[in-house]
């Protein structure tokens, strides 16, 4: 089992490589190279960056334990946790580059309004880049609520602005008068100046083109860095890229927070029409997504006909920035009950009035999409439904099912950290680590992939690498975990890939306690079973390749030309109290005779001379 891991790097089935042949460990050479080159990259960068100067901002004033009074939701752990080490990090004299990984509505802008003002205090400027101009109006709202009783001067600059508008806020920036400015990718432009730039947040930064990521690498090695993401990097890679990027995970939903229902159907007018009335009847309001600007006017048409009396605006990206910008006000404003659109609330949007979302053909969006958009309902203490129309199953893709399955059956909280398929956690990591590896990961699935990671960066640091033993047995005793002990088969094999993973005997000890507290005593089997592995830790020690134990005869078999000294010998013959024999030619081979101990007892006995020894 130290061998199987499961296989989750892309949809469709791996390239599988013939046993016996040279392709696979081919395949992971490339891949251990690659991953090698990227980290001593990435481990320069974390170096040179410790050894820039930064800035320091200074500790914490009145003002921001104002600001932190005045926060009308209690913070959850992991969001309390993000604060103080980005403000650790700020307060420190080289600049800041942290990763803060949150699910949708977990409170990651807080995070970064915290940080700005903590800047902002220092008398220096705040960039907040987003990568849709809705969202920078949506940031503009809520940093300027939060702000509004201090005297901070907030901007926006994105295509929503008229040119007299845009040309005033570059003015106002190159002056040092604004404080604050958030905007899309026009703030990378050239005409814009932030002199006195002392902190850079960007929102889902993997949603930027190559272009501008180049632009803003320029910009990050002098100011600090924080970047925010939504999808989710899973914690396994987390610690593995210790040391290389500063990473603060938002796991914890926030209080009061519901799952969001979750239902796949037809389009059918009755589905339709009761989740919109049941949405209205308790004042609320509703999503309704329909991707193709071509027919979204059809479908305007038809909810006005299937609903004369509630009122409906339609946003999309190709309408004129004014339209756009008026619409999605008056939605905030309650003006209507329902926002049909495309995709482009996908990200960021926060409406807590809002908890009835309708996707249309659902089945032609991507696993990440489904999640990002149902996770635009359900931002208050308010049960939200999420619908997803799809035509029959039959006349859909497999893949597309399943897809549809994943996002349905897991609707619990901050599930996009447990999204069985791994399909954003994969994402997720080639947007950390970018595109070349998401390559990689594909061919040696992700899990052997986070360990090769693990393996180089370690290396890299000058970290012993404890590699898990290689050492084979071959023994006629039975080792299993039976049904009686343990039902479950994903616990099983959970077990057995933990016991054939172990590198040390602690580690054996640990599982040992862990698993009889949560299941009882062990039957013989088991026992049996954490001995073999506390057997390989040991022999492997010892640089043997194989042990043998059959019909009470063992055979330690070393590894070719391990050479034997005279103390060695002495050594085994002191310890062994059962007749035995040495061959020490090219590969040294043991034998001893314990067909006098009970066989049960024989990998115990086993297990007490090597460690002796």
């Amino acid at each position: 089992f130290n061998r199987v891991s499961k296989y989750s790097g892309k949809d469709a089935a791996p390239k599988l490589s013939p046993l016996g042949g040279t392709d696979w460990e081919k395949t992971k050479a490339r891949t251990r190279k690659a991953i090698v080159n990227m980290a001593e990259d990435l481990l320069k960068i974390y170096a040179e960056r410790k050894t820039r100067p930064g800035i320091a901002f200074g500790p914490d004033t009145t003002w921001m334990r104002q600001l932190e009074a005045s926060f009308p939701y209690e913070e959850t752990p992991d969001q309390q946790k993000a604060i103080d080490a980005l403000k650790a990090d700020m307060e420190k004299p080289i600049p800041t580059d942290r990763l803060i990984c949150g699910d949708v509505g977990y409170g990651k802008t807080e995070v970064a309004i915290r940080a700005a003002f903590k800047a902002v205090e220092s008398n220096k400027q705040v960039a907040v880049l987003v990568p849709t101009t809705i969202l920078a109006q949506q940031h503009l709202n809520t940093f300027a609520q939060r702000l509004a009783e201090f005297p901070i001067k907030i901007e926006m600059l994105s295509r929503f602005r008229t040119r007299k508008e845009q040309k005033s806020i570059i003015e106002g920036l190159a002056d040092g008068k604004i404080d604050i400015v958030i905007g899309t990718h026009r703030l990378l432009s050239k005409d814009v100046k932030i002199p006195n730039l002392g902190l850079l947040i960007i929102d889902e930064e993997q949603r930027f083109g190559v272009k501008h990521k180049e632009t803003l690498r320029k910009i990050k090695t002098t100011v600090d860095t924080v970047a925010m993401t939504a999808t989710p990097i899973p914690r396994t890679l987390q610690m593995s890229m210790m040391g290389v990027r500063d990473m603060s995970l938002i796991n914890s939903s926030p209080k009061d927070r519901l799952p969001i229902m979750t239902e796949i159907c037809e389009f059918q007018p009755e589905i339709i029409a009761e989740a919109i009335l049941k949405e209205i009847d308790r004042d609320g309001q509703v999503f309704f997504v329909h991707n193709r600007v071509q027919t979204i006017e059809a479908i305007h048409r038809y909810l006005k006909k299937l609903l004369p009396q509630v009122s409906v605006a339609v946003a999309h990206g190709q309408m004129h920035e004014r339209s756009l910008e008026g619409i999605m006000l008056a939605f905030l404003a309650g003006k209507f009950q329902i926002l049909l659109s495309t995709s482009i609330i996908e990200s960021g949007l926060d409406i807590p009035t809002v908890n009835t979302i309708i996707i249309n053909r659902a089945d032609r969006f991507g696993l990440a999409q489904l999640y990002q958009l149902r996770g635009r309902v359900g931002r208050s203490s308010r049960r939200a439904y999420a619908y997803l129309l799809a035509p029959s199953y039959r006349r859909i893709t497999p893949k597309a099912r399943k897809r549809l399955r994943a996002i349905e059956a897991h609707a619990d909280l901050g599930s996009g950290f447990a999204l069985a398929m791994k399909d954003l956690e994969i994402r997720g990591a080639g947007n950390i680590l970018g595109a070349q590896q998401s390559g990689f990961i594909e061919e040696v699935g992700f899990d052997l992939y986070t360990k090769l990671l693990e393996e180089a960066i370690a290396e890299l640091k000058g970290e012993e690498v404890i590699k898990p033993p290689d050492t084979k047995l071959d023994i006629d005793i039975e080792i299993i975990i039976p049904d009686e002990y343990m039902r479950d088969r994903e616990q099983k094999v959970e077990l057995y890939q933990k016991i054939a993973g172990a590198k040390k005997l602690s580690e054996i000890e640990s599982i040992r306690d862990n698993v009889e507290d949560r299941f009882g005593k062990f039957p013989v089997s088991v026992a049996n079973l954490v001995e073999a592995g506390a057997v390989r830790i040991s022999a492997a020690a010892h640089e043997i390749e194989k042990v043998v134990l059959r019909s009470g005869q063992v055979r330690f078999i070393y590894k070719e030309g391990v050479q034997f000294q005279r103390k060695q010998i002495e050594s085994w013959r002191r310890v062994v109290a059962f007749p035995m024999e040495f061959s020490l030619g090219q590969t040294p081979i043991i034998k001893i005779d314990m067909g006098q101990v009970a066989q049960n007892d024989r990998l115990g006995h086993l297990r007490a001379i090597l460690n002796k020894i």
